[in-house]
């Protein structure tokens, strides 16, 4: 048997995870990737490269439930075939079922287009003869399922309404972030799919997994005593958040800081991870828009951390901003590379202010 790296992309629907749903039953290194449409299929892609570049080993890109703009498919052609060059043993294998990408699918051959099943369906047979798939009782059951509601084949009652399920399921998921927890969000994901399909067999399964979705996910999250889903879904961030110190910590005139991107419920979060980690001065959580929100324990005023920064204010625990002409990003370290920027920028300022008055 032959293990290959394989670096999966895959959209972020229910399609998309249940590609790599499937693809986690084959016996290969698995590194996976969501994207929604736009530019972050480009920057996912320039992540995969970068991971590919970081090792020697021969690797294999495959795309699920994406197509690709003729644009982004020469210029990923072209970026395996420079690797190739340098003596690396780099493939790409797309597998999807959206017309759009018909242009791409006509010019390179490693594109395969069929427009008459789901993505899902495509990667579990393809699977089936390529990646010797350990295939499991319910995965055809539910590889129909995906198909029928993907599809929209409403004529097949059963697994087109347990099928819109396990669609909300997915898209209602929303409890950890894509970005800051891409792979803790993507394994809760995978989780929660995994406990669907054990509702199947039931007679009316769809009103089972509806009824069951709750409890599903505080399961998830609980580690000891019960509580409501939010309180148990922020215990398991803060603790995510903890990990993470090492690449996310910032500093400021001399305060420590915790820079998040698109957690959000600063509130809660963010109060609940300054009280666990009381080395901190303050936590400031960012969104795609660029919209701050600070949170602070009596140790720093970040109303005025807000003034300076982005002209914000509000309490001194509790204060926001809006930075002007951020780029929204889908890989953390660009968005600490913007606000590095800013604190440098605006520390610079506050140099050669307190170097005049000296004057």
């Amino acid at each position: 048997m032959n293990i290959q790296n394989i670096y999966h992309l895959s959209h972020t629907d229910l399609d998309g995870y249940s590609c790599q749903l499937v693809m986690s039953y084959t016996p290969h290194n698995m590194k996976s990737y969501n994207a929604n449409y736009g530019a972050e299929v480009k920057s996912r892609l320039e992540e995969i490269l970068d991971d590919i570049k970081a090792n020697d080993k021969s690797a294999l890109i495959l795309i699920t439930d994406l197509n690709l703009t003729m644009d982004e498919a020469k210029w990923l052609d072209r970026e395996v075939i420079q690797l190739c060059d340098k003596g690396r043993d780099i493939k790409i294998l797309l597998l999807d079922h959206h017309g759009s990408g018909q242009d791409s699918a006509n010019k390179f051959d490693w594109y395969y287009l069929d427009t008459t099943r789901c993505a899902t369906k495509i990667t579990y047979d393809y699977a089936k003869e390529n990646f010797e798939l350990n295939e499991t009782s319910w995965m055809e059951k539910f590889v129909d399922i995906v198909n029928a509601v993907d599809l929209w084949k409403q004529e097949e009652v059963f697994n087109f309404e347990f099928g819109k399920v396990c669609m909300r399921l997915i898209s209602e998921t929303r409890e950890l972030n894509r970005v800051t927890f891409g792979d803790d969000d993507r394994f809760y994901k995978l989780s929660l799919l995994q406990k669907a399909v054990e509702f199947i067999e039931n007679e009316k399964a769809n009103i089972a997994l509806d009824d069951a979705i709750h409890m599903m996910k505080k399961e998830f999250f609980k580690e000891d005593e019960d509580d409501t889903l939010d309180n148990l879904s922020t215990a398991y961030i803060v603790n995510l958040l903890g990990q993470k110190t090492n690449i996310m910590t910032i500093y400021y005139k001399g305060y420590k800081g915790f820079l998040s991107y698109g957690v959000g419920n600063t509130s809660i979060v963010g109060n609940g991870f300054l009280t666990k980690f009381d080395d901190y001065d303050f936590i400031v959580d960012v969104s795609y828009r660029g919209t701050m929100s600070f949170r602070a324990n009596n140790k720093v005023s970040v109303s005025e951390i807000a003034k300076e920064w982005v002209d914000g204010g509000g309490h001194p625990n509790a204060s926001g901003g809006r930075i002007i002409g951020f780029k929204e990003q889908y890989r953390y370290a660009k968005v600490k590379e913007q606000i590095q920027k800013l604190i440098a920028d605006k520390e610079a300022v506050a140099g050669n202010l307190e170097y005049k008055k000296e004057d």
